[in-house]
């Protein structure tokens, strides 16, 4: 997501506030800012710099904050001195910013939601919702624990994925360079090689010269093309368009549709037993349990049963008709509808989803290894086909 500075007044009290939002594009960061009850008056994206890169609040830094932030809450600290000593101890100098003017916010009299809520792009949703119903409660330091273990949950599922594509990206990084390799240094030995001696080079020697030739001729040619492609699809994928199409391909793509919709189902029900077990109305906590899915497509479908929510439906029954809502979901839902033990059913559920979930993860990472060892063996046998091969037939034919 591009991360954009605001200048925005407040509705209704006319005040001038100054902060910064994470939106796909300008006009969604615009949309949210007056969904929050601002003007923008001013949106300007921020620079990508190295120096942005490293002040940038990161997953670890929220999460460690939260947990600080709980631990002294819950020992009995006043909000002020809690968010007081956090900061002391924080060493990002972003989180310690945006974690003063929360305290400067708190000190002035503002409500701990209302404070957070300065910060879209740092709090989602999510966040806000669960320090809301905290602060009404009287329970802000178990809704603070729930958000740490929540958020170190979908760190560890992310993190599960990438580690699954860190061996095959590398196994695929070995096959171009050994692949390039070939082509530019052992074959123009080979094809010298068969000059010199005016024999005439088999087939396939002869495809991988060609190749070759190519390579060397024309790699500014393959760099502009590989480059222009790669910028152009950065850029579609970051417009409204883009966004919509990558949630398609990550829903329908071979393989990898069974991974992302366990995954944005399993965001969406532990999203959903979060909210609920705080007190969160049931359509409030659609919106945002569906935003928290962060794929546009299932966030629609999610929003389509919140109306039927709204005009009488049950849960179970709304969710029911809805594409990409696996069956599990609203089967539990029905349960907790019947039970009155909703939230805990949809947590049954976000447990299923998640080992099942690691079970997908092993799998693809299973189905990838043998893809990858069959493209070594095609390089394999193109540099015997191609390379030894011709040599070895060569010395015979000359012995």
């Amino acid at each position: 997501m591009k991360r954009f500075t605001y200048k925005a007044k407040e509705i209704g009290t006319g005040k001038i506030i100054k902060g910064t939002i994470q939106a796909e594009t300008e006009r969604v960061a615009g949309k949210l800012l007056v969904d929050r009850g601002y003007v923008p008056e001013s949106l300007k994206e921020e620079g990508t710099g190295l120096a942005s890169k490293l002040n940038r609040v990161t997953s670890k830094d929220r999460i460690n904050f939260t947990r600080q932030f709980a631990t002294l809450v819950g020992a009995g600290l006043p909000i002020a001195q809690s968010l007081r000593t956090v900061s002391e101890q924080t060493s990002n100098k972003a989180m310690k910013a945006i974690i003063e003017e929360i305290l400067a916010d708190v000190e002035a009299g503002r409500s701990l939601s209302a404070a957070f809520g300065k910060h879209p792009d740092v709090f989602d949703k999510v966040y806000l919702s669960l320090i809301k119903a905290g602060e009404t409660s009287g329970t802000l330091d178990q809704s603070l624990r729930r958000i740490a273990e929540q958020e170190e949950k979908d760190q560890k599922m992310i993190g599960k994925i990438k580690s699954a594509m860190t061996m095959p990206l590398i196994t695929l990084f070995v096959i171009i360079v050994v692949f390039i390799y070939m082509m530019l240094e052992v074959v123009p030995h080979v094809e010298s090689l068969y000059h010199d001696l005016h024999e005439e080079l088999p087939t396939l020697t002869l495809i991988m010269v060609g190749i070759k030739d190519f390579l060397i001729g024309y790699w500014w040619l393959m760099l502009i093309i590989i480059g222009g492609i790669a910028v152009g699809l950065f850029q579609f994928f970051k417009t409204e368009l883009g966004v919509r199409v990558s949630a398609i391909i990550k829903l329908n793509v071979p393989i990898f549709n069974g991974l992302f919709r366990i995954l944005y189902m399993a965001r969406f029900s532990r999203i959903s037993q979060i909210l609920l077990s705080t007190g969160v109305a049931v359509l409030d906590t659609m919106h945002i349990a569906g935003e928290s899915t962060a794929n546009v497509v299932v966030q629609e479908k999610v929003e389509a049963a919140a109306e039927k929510v709204q005009a009488g439906k049950t849960l179970s029954d709304s969710l029911k008709d809805q594409d990409y809502i696996m069956p599990l979901v609203y089967q539990m839902a029905a349960i907790g509808e019947q039970s009155g033990k909703m939230d805990e059913m949809l947590g049954k559920a976000a447990q299923v989803f998640e080992d099942e979930l690691d079970e997908k993860i092993a799998t693809i990472s299973a189905m990838i290894e043998p893809l990858m060892m069959i493209m070594l063996a095609v390089v394999a046998g193109l540099l015997v086909g191609g390379v030894l091969f011709p040599i070895y037939s060569l010395v015979n034919s000359i012995g």
